[in-house]
């Protein structure tokens, strides 16, 4: 006879049941576990019983829990070398990633005075702003907008409309190829607006990126700035 003594914890038991899920595939790196309410009915025992087998998986690096957002899968964070030469697309393959852009508005607005300076143009003059979001293997890693002087580059809304890439933009716009200029990284606090699009929670770090990229003479066709979920990208010089 086992002496019960000899019982594994429960705790411990829910932390082998969800290590196994994890190994077998049940859930892929990014995906959010069900809640603290689902796992302790599927356990059969309380909250602060579940809440503490999950811990040994965060201890592991196995999974990572946000404030107000619940437990995640780890993903590994994806390399972006941020360089003279930044393309989103083929950074994200080179890293054995599916890339993947969401437009999430378009619009046409006037120049701030800080805009018009990184874009050396006048404020107020027209600019082309794209907001949308990039995503690796389905899974959100950034929050990005890009500005485009529209008196520099006649069809760009038009053609931001037709393609959610930046560089067949700017090529359909008459910009073959473009270089970065300048990046300036900042550490930053998420949003509530950041938050839901990142599913992340609000006040979690982010990594922002603010660039100016350039034509062949020098001419700033774009300025950017794009906010990294701080614990999926690792940005690389």
């Amino acid at each position: 006879m086992r002496d019960s003594s000899d019982k594994t914890p429960i705790w411990k038991a829910i932390a082998n049941a969800l290590r196994s899920d994890l190994a077998e595939g049940r859930y892929a790196p990014g995906d959010k576990l069900p809640t603290e309410a689902a796992l302790a009915d599927r356990f059969g025992v309380n909250r602060h019983t579940v809440r503490h087998g999950i811990s040994v998986l965060v201890e592991e690096g196995l999974v990572r829990t946000r404030r107000g957002a619940g437990a995640f899968v780890a993903a590994t964070p994806t390399d972006y070398p941020i360089g003279n030469r930044v393309r989103f697309h083929e950074n994200l393959i080179a890293a054995g990633r599916r890339p993947e852009k969401r437009m999430l508005a378009l619009d046409e607005r006037a120049a701030t005075i800080g805009e018009a300076q990184a874009l050396q143009i006048e404020a107020g003059d027209p600019v082309c702003a794209y907001h949308g979001l990039s995503l690796a293997d389905g899974q959100p890693i950034a929050v990005f907008e890009s500005l485009f002087p529209i008196l520099r580059l006649p069809g760009i809304t038009a053609a931001l409309t037709e393609t959610s890439s930046v560089t067949r933009a700017l090529s359909i716009a008459g910009i073959d190829d473009y270089t970065r200029a300048s990046t300036r990284l900042t550490a930053v606090r998420a949003t509530a607006t950041h938050a839901l699009l990142l599913n992340v929670g609000e006040g979690d770090p982010l990594l922002r990126s603010s660039s100016v990229n350039t034509c062949a003479i020098g001419k700033p066709v774009e300025y950017g700035r794009t906010w990294f979920a701080g614990d999926r990208v690792t940005l690389t010089l």
